[in-house]
């Protein structure tokens, strides 16, 4: 891809975010995650697994929020601050690549299944089918009794489940768009299959693929966090499941509002952040939208 296409394809995606309040606000608190994620070992005061004591030498257990513990302690007197700021890298960390992998998924079963259609299409909707049966917990404990608990395992059982519905989308808008006179003039001039799907109908389904993209990635949020909050988390590594996890086998959530209020916020805010974002493509990509 060209410099200058690169370029163009960032300039219009701003000024598709941009022309919405909500995605600003939206792509505002994406990037503030993701800057607090890059900057993890640099922000956080302590390591999320030390037991810290205070300035008499005691142990710091069970303390609100105060001028030495920001977002107070733990029941094992581990700073909330400094988990929250690990937790987050691995939060987002599990939401894009989940989101990106699962939309890449989605994209090419939908592309595939609706231009070639026939026993093709017939193959991958009932494949899909089958998957849209498939609750994501248990296949995840399935996963997790074979292999253990582990952070791919959760990401891999999330991209597993969640691009059905983009792949759904994706077929439906790709039989309507292969039947387009630019689409019969391509094949006209003998572009191959591969070209035009690729090089014609996708560019021209690129803003559902951003929208269902922000869609996936807010469903993966959610989907860890609660495998996280469930136990089916990986160990060693701290997300806000994680974090709520802790504090429910704590027995302290009805009395620990600092430690239960960080983590459910964040979880709210990136998910409603993605939600956003999502709003804008929408309108972008279903004009009736701004007539309301």
């Amino acid at each position: 891809m060209k410099l200058e296409t690169i370029k163009e394809f960032l300039v219009t995606q701003y000024k598709i975010i941009s022309s919405h309040w909500f995605g600003i606000f939206g792509a505002v608190i994406i990037l503030f995650f993701c800057l607090v994620g890059l900057l993890a070992p640099l922000m956080a005061p302590h390591q999320p697994w030390d037991t810290l004591r205070d300035a008499n030498n005691k142990l710091a257990i069970m303390r609100p929020p105060s001028l030495e513990f920001p977002m107070g302690t733990t029941a094992m007197g581990r700073d909330i601050f400094s988990q929250m700021v690990f937790a987050t890298r691995t939060t987002v960390l599990i939401g894009l690549v989940s989101g990106l992998i699962s939309i890449l998924i989605g994209a090419n079963i939908g592309l595939l299944s609706g231009y070639y259609g026939g026993k093709l299409d017939e193959i991958l909707m009932r494949f899909t089918d089958i998957i849209y049966g498939m609750p994501f917990l248990p296949f995840l404990i399935v996963l997790i009794a074979l292999f253990g608990r582990s952070l791919w395992f959760v990401i891999i059982a999330i991209c597993c489940i969640v691009w059905r519905t983009s792949a759904r989308v994706i077929r439906a808008q790709t039989l309507a768009i292969k039947q387009r006179q630019f689409i019969l003039a391509a094949r006209a001039r003998g572009c191959n299959n591969l070209r035009i799907i690729y090089g014609h109908i996708m560019p021209n389904i690129l803003r559902l693929l951003l929208l269902y993209t922000a869609f996936n990635i807010a469903w993966s949020v959610l989907a860890e966090a609660g495998a996280s909050f469930l136990g089916f988390g990986d160990p060693n590594n701290l997300s806000w499941g994680g974090m709520l996890y802790n504090l429910w086998i704590s027995g302290k959530i009805r009395t620990a509002w600092w430690w239960f209020a960080p983590p459910a916020i964040c979880i709210v805010l990136l998910v409603s952040a993605l939600v956003f974002i999502s709003r804008a493509y929408e309108e972008v990509a279903n004009p009736r939208l701004k007539q309301r």
